[in-house]
């Protein structure tokens, strides 16, 4: 990736893990500070230059990487297409290392954080594990409760602790396997309505058939449930000092918006926005909709980093 710094550390499990630095435009005063910029499921880091490029416009540095088994990270089960993990413990491992060893080493007060979906899910598991470890958090879609598409909640639940107690932890979920992005149309596609930028990220993949992923595993399905579950519990959002921001689009079909409002309205300091029209991935929808989402992450960071 030109312009980028990019290194591998090595996570828990001797995993490497690829990881990129964005510097900010010289500025009068120095940068800014830091943003932390966390990904979500299958994604990874070619994907968040365009954000990246924004972020450093505002004169942030900018810090991210590819959580274990996507991106250019290593892979834990041998097919390359599968999304997997065992415990979502091992994704806090991953930021862990990357804020002791990438982060902390460019100085500063604590970062500002920008995390989408599943990384927003992580980031949430971080600002109760760790205070302090973050000055202020923006999520987009953050992972808190899954959308079942026609299968009843409480079956989908059902299903998957069925077939992880049956040993078919490393097996896709029903449908995954079909859902290579290289064999995807646009008009397949379930996370944005901006077409050149899906075009735009399915050319990354093109470019490196390395970095695709296809969909979960009932492994990390499972994981998934598990933190879901502990995350919503009475009392988790409401032990969160950080200032957080949570946006939520409206036509989501990957995860439920509701359960984003919910979380949102139980933080000591937690603003939300809702976005009517966009898709899942907010930061890769439609100019018009972000435009409404960097407005909102301004006044937000203005007041609280």
């Amino acid at each position: 990736m030109a312009g980028l710094q990019t290194r591998f550390i090595v996570s828990r499990g001797g995993k490497r893990i690829r990881t990129a630095i964005w510097d900010p435009p010289v500025r009068a005063g120095g940068p800014r500070g830091v943003c932390v910029l966390l990904s979500g499921q299958t994604e990874f880091l070619e994907k968040y230059q365009e954000v990246a490029g924004e972020l450093s416009a505002r004169g942030f540095t900018v810090a991210s990487f590819d959580w274990r088994g996507q991106g250019g990270s290593d892979r834990l089960v041998s097919d390359p297409l599968k999304a997997h993990v065992a415990d979502f413990s091992d994704y806090d491992a991953d930021l862990a290392v990357f804020m002791d060893e990438v982060v902390k080493p460019l100085g500063g007060k604590p970062p500002l954080a920008l995390a989408h979906s599943m990384g927003g899910h992580i980031l949430m598991r971080a600002l109760h594990d760790r205070p302090g470890l973050f000055t202020a958090a923006v999520a987009t879609a953050p992972m808190m409760k899954p959308l079942t598409r026609g299968y009843p909640p409480s079956l989908a639940r059902a299903l998957c602790a069925f077939e992880n107690f049956t040993g078919r932890h490393e097996a896709w979920v029903w449908g995954m396997a079909a859902r290579d992005p290289l064999k995807l149309t646009f008009e397949d596609n379930l996370v944005t309505s901006d077409r050149a930028r899906h075009a735009r990220n399915t050319a990354y993949l093109v470019a490196d058939k390395d970095i695709r992923l296809a969909g979960p595993t009932w492994g990390w399905l499972e994981a998934a449930y598990r933190s879901m579950s502990r995350v919503m519990t009475k009392g988790y959002p409401e032990a969160i000092e950080t200032p957080v921001l949570i946006v939520g689009a409206g036509r989501d079909r990957i995860v439920d918006t509701s359960a984003e409002r919910e979380f949102a309205t139980r933080l000591p300091h937690g603003t939300c926005l809702e976005i009517e029209n966009a898709e899942h991935e907010i930061l890769m929808e439609t100019d018009a909709i972000r435009a409404r989402f960097w407005t909102a992450f301004d006044e937000f960071v203005g007041k609280n980093f």
